[in-house]
C-alpha cells in the first residue's frame, strides 16, 4: 500500500521521540491523552516541535467533555490556535458543535480566519455529530483540509464503512482514520475505506519512578491513581506501520 500517513498523538517529548522512531509521520501535540487530550502547554508543543522532525501540529480543545463551548472557552480557542501559528504549527485540530449536534459553521469559520490559511483538520468532534454526510461537506465547504474519525464507532475497524462513504464523497479531504485496533484490522480499515491516513493514540500504561507510595495514592478522582502514567507504545506503533505500508498481514 503506497501513500500511508501514520499520525500519532502525543502529549510529551519522550512519547514525541518514540513514535517518530517507530515511524509516525507526524503529530499532534495534546494534553492529558487518556482522557481523550485538551490542548497542549505551548512549551510543550514547542520542544516536542523542535525534536520531532516530522509535521507537528496542536489540539485545540479547551476542556475534555462535548464539543459545545461558552464564548469564554471559544474565546480560549480563538487565543491559543494563534499562539500556536506563531510558533510555527504545521496544522491544527479543532471541531466545534451546536448543542442539537451539528457544526457550528459561524465559529468555525472564526477560528479558520483566526488561522489564516494554516492547514487545518476537524477533530473527533465528527464522531458526536449528528449528520455525518452533511458534517463532511460542511467541512470541504469552510476550507478544511480533512476531518479525523473513527467512522463513529469505537475505532475505524468498526467504522470502516462510513470511512469509505466519506473518501467516496468528499475525495478532496483527506479522512483521517483514528481508533486504535489491531495491525490487522487497520489494513482491513485501509483497504475498505481506500484511505491511507491514519490517527492512533497508542498509549501504554507505565509505572512511574518514585518507589515510595504515600498515604494519598490518588490527587483527583479515586479510579485515578498516581503509580502509573501512559507513554507511547512504540512496538504497536512499529507494527500498526508495518501493516499498513503492507510488509506485514
Amino acid at each position: 500500500m503506497t501513500g500511508v500517513c501514520l499520525e500519532v498523538c502525543v502529549d510529551s517529548v519522550e512519547s514525541a521521540v518514540h513514535a517518530v522512531q517507530n515511524g509516525a509521520d507526524r503529530l499532534l501535540v495534546c494534553a492529558a491523552l487518556p482522557l481523550g487530550g485538551v490542548t497542549p502547554g505551548i512549551q510543550l508543543f514547542r520542544a516536542v516541535w523542535q525534536r520531532a522532525g516530522v509535521p507537528t501540529g496542536a489540539l485545540i480543545r479547551p476542556r475534555t467533555g462535548d464539543f459545545c463551548y461558552t464564548q469564554e472557552e471559544f474565546h480560549i480557542m480563538k487565543q491559543e490556535a494563534a499562539l500556536f501559528r506563531d510558533a510555527g504549527a504545521s496544522f491544527f485540530s479543532f471541531g466545534i458543535l451546536n448543542a442539537e449536534g451539528s457544526l457550528d459553521v459561524p465559529r468555525m469559520d472564526e477560528m479558520m480566519l483566526c488561522l489564516n490559511g494554516a492547514r487545518t483538520v476537524l477533530n473527533r468532534a465528527f464522531d458526536f455529530c449528528r449528520k455525518p454526510q452533511e458534517t463532511a461537506r460542511q467541512v470541504k465547504m469552510l476550507g478544511m483540509h480533512g476531518l479525523t474519525t473513527s467512522g463513529q464507532e469505537k475505532n475505524c475497524f468498526e467504522g470502516r464503512q462510513l470511512l469509505a462513504q466519506l473518501v467516496l464523497q468528499e475525495p478532496e479531504l483527506e479522512i483521517i482514520a483514528a481508533g486504535d485496533c489491531a495491525p490487522r484490522q487497520l489494513r482491513v480499515a485501509a483497504q475498505v475505506a481506500g484511505t491511507g491516513s491514519f490517527q492512533l493514540t497508542a498509549l501504554k500504561k507505565t509505572g512511574v519512578p518514585l518507589r515510595y507510595r504515600g498515604k494519598a495514592g490518588a490527587l483527583g478522582m479515586p479510579e485515578w491513581r498516581e503509580w502509573s502514567f501512559y507513554r507511547a507504545d512504540g512496538a504497536y506503533i512499529a507494527a500498526a506501520k508495518r501493516a499498513l505500508c503492507g510488509l506485514e498481514l
